[in-house]
């Protein structure tokens, strides 16, 4: 048996790793606050969607083929923040720190998934079945390059290989949906299910680069520090299939409200064969979609995670 010292709340605990990976009560403990610690932030803020987003860009750079980026926590060093896709996500960070110093046994890895999960309870979704351990990059050499995160539209960039931001031969949103998403090792369900999550937040055009206004009847008044931009949804702080709804919607009567956003890569759910049988289900059943949902963000969630102890632990 081999024990290792770490601190929780300045008093000494033991985290004791054996071939079964058993995990101190007291790192336990840490945690659960922690995640707390998350929920009540996002109750207070009204920061729940770029919580949600900084976690995504953390672990959504993750390349299958060669094991590169991931949930490492990379996205903290300024090298990846500068990356043009992270634009605002500083906000994010420093939201958290404050939790980081409370509960220094949590790694950064693991508290950017954390407060993304919290998010998402929060707003009604899913409670999702997180795993825990993860172990921090140690460094900015481990920051992947620019260019692996999906484009708002066109020009859609490759999102893949050497120079992942050179230009896409196919400018189809389906495709460079499915070329940033197989590159990760995910599937068409995981791209549908996904895309859910933009039943909650909101673009805008200093961050993602796409919104057609600055402002608009469900986003002018807040809440939180940021007003403006533009959401998918009328209630934004509410996790729900009502984003498949809205598309469907759309798609039968014509697009219902111009305040509301619709990406090319929204509609192409229902454009794509592929995608599409999902897309419906997930509008008629939001019981199947927050299944699904659930099991495609814990997936992203341990994209590239290197685990201590090895098997991870939850709480």
């Amino acid at each position: 048996i081999n024990f290792l010292t770490v601190r929780v709340d300045g008093d000494t605990s033991e985290l004791m790793s054996t071939e079964e990976s058993v995990v101190s009560a007291a790192v336990k403990d840490a945690y659960r606050q922690a995640y707390q610690a998350c929920k009540d932030l996002v109750e207070e803020e009204h920061c729940g969607p770029i919580l949600v987003r900084l976690a995504w860009h953390d672990s959504g750079n993750y390349d299958a083929r060669d094991g590169t980026g991931g949930a490492t926590g990379s996205i903290r060093f300024y090298k990846e923040q500068e990356h043009r896709a992270n634009a605002g996500l500083e906000k994010a960070l420093a939201l958290l720190e404050p939790i980081k110093k409370r509960y220094p046994t949590v790694s950064y890895a693991d508290l950017f998934q954390m407060a993304s999960a919290a998010a998402i309870a929060v707003a009604g979704g899913p409670v999702i079945p997180m795993k825990y351990g993860r172990v921090d990059a140690a460094t900015d050499e481990e920051v992947p390059v620019e260019g692996r995160l999906p484009a708002a539209g066109v020009p859609f960039h490759k999102a893949i290989g050497a120079k992942p931001e050179s230009c896409a031969d196919s400018q189809e949103p389906a495709d460079h949906l499915r070329a940033v998403f197989y590159r990760m090792g995910l599937e068409d369900i995981d791209i549908v299910a996904l895309s859910g999550a933009h039943t909650i937040g909101r673009a805008h055009e200093d961050r993602s680069g796409v919104c057609p206004m600055a402002s608009t009847k469900f986003t002018k008044d807040g809440p939180g520090s940021k007003k403006g931009g533009m959401s998918w949804t009328p209630d934004w702080q509410k996790f729900d299939n009502s984003y498949y709804r809205i598309l469907v919607d759309a798609e039968a009567n014509g697009r219902s409200d111009e305040d509301l956003l619709q990406l090319s890569t929204d509609t192409a759910l229902l454009e794509d064969s592929g995608f599409r049988a999902v897309a419906q289900k997930f509008a008629n059943d939001q019981n199947e979609f927050f299944k699904a949902y659930s099991i495609s963000h814990k997936k992203l969630s341990e994209l590239g995670s290197k685990f201590d102890p090895k098997g991870g632990f939850v709480i």
